[in-house]
């Protein structure tokens, strides 16, 4: 039979001590909950003015990209702290309701390792893109090798990276499979070629050639801000069975490289022709030796 409280126990105010009481710990939980919600706010303002001065301090790039990751990390700890605050202080408040969250925590817990096993590949990724966007090691618009392919980096996410390739094919990589990473076009870029002549050739009379030809692109008009440095030509890289082969390079803006290197082709071929310098018919004239992938608008 229920138990009903009789009319002297609903007139005596010790009845209702207990329920004011847990009534009164309840609001000053929500209360502690909303604070620490609402003091989320300038903790994650002084991290992200942090973050980004280290990140602009270790070369992150324009600031206004940094920004854009700082705040992308911003969101995701903000939102995850706010959830953990508010679950935290719903199991407190049905604590003082008596009821018994033993078994709601065991089963979370169960739950949790069940979502964990599944989700762990998701969170691998995440953690991934997080270090990626912090640490800074390509931005969007860079063009990298990722695992083996090459391509325009057209997006940075949480979770994935996307590089488009030279021939238009669109590759996604999950970040936390990441093994393979070079950045081609960080703070600079070198367009590195192999130009192979003849035996019969004076190779010094080549290498002034060569270094007359680069010193005159870099001083025109055109191409003076592309260039950041002067032809540097590496000498005789080797000797191979069509000729010997010179190697050299052209230091330059990031993504500019092939511009730069399209034009000293370009120069080379008139300019061997009017100083009568021979390059082996059968071998090609400018072999690039990095990898060459020219990102598409």
């Amino acid at each position: 039979m229920k138990y009903m409280p009789t009319r002297s126990q609903l007139l005596n105010p010790d009845y209702y001590a207990p329920v004011f009481s847990n009534a009164l710990r309840i609001v000053v939980i929500l209360v502690f909950a909303y604070i620490a919600t609402r003091a989320i706010a300038p903790l994650m303002r002084a991290l992200r003015g942090y973050m980004v001065k280290m990140m602009l301090k270790s070369g992150g790039g324009h600031e206004y990209e940094v920004e854009k990751r700082v705040e992308t990390i911003e969101n995701l700890m903000r939102k995850t702290i706010f959830i953990l605050i508010w679950i935290v202080a719903g199991l407190m408040i049905l604590k003082e309701m008596n009821f018994d969250v033993r078994p709601l925590l065991a089963g979370a817990g169960v739950a949790g390792v069940a979502i964990g096993f599944g989700a762990q590949n998701i969170i691998k990724d995440v953690l991934g893109g997080m270090f990626l966007m912090m640490e800074n090691q390509i931005r969007v618009n860079d063009v990298a090798v990722i695992n083996g392919k090459t391509g325009l980096v057209e997006e940075i996410n949480l979770r994935t990276t996307v590089l488009r390739g030279e021939d238009g094919a669109v590759h996604i990589f999950p970040n936390g499979i990441i093994q393979g990473l070079s950045n081609l076009t960080r703070e600079y870029s070198y367009y590195v070629f192999n130009l192979s002549v003849s035996y019969s050739e004076d190779t010094d009379h080549v290498v002034s050639v060569l270094k007359e030809i680069g010193d005159e692109l870099s001083q025109e008009e055109a191409y003076r801000a592309t260039v950041l440095a002067p032809i540097e030509v590496l000498g005789v890289d080797k000797l191979a069975d069509s000729g010997a082969v010179i190697k050299a390079r052209f230091k330059t803006v990031p993504n500019q490289q092939w511009i730069v290197g399209r034009e000293m082709n370009r120069r080379i071929i008139k300019r061997f022709e009017q100083a009568k310098i021979g390059m082996p018919s059968a071998a090609p004239i400018v072999n690039v030796v990095l990898p060459a992938t020219e990102p598409r608008a």
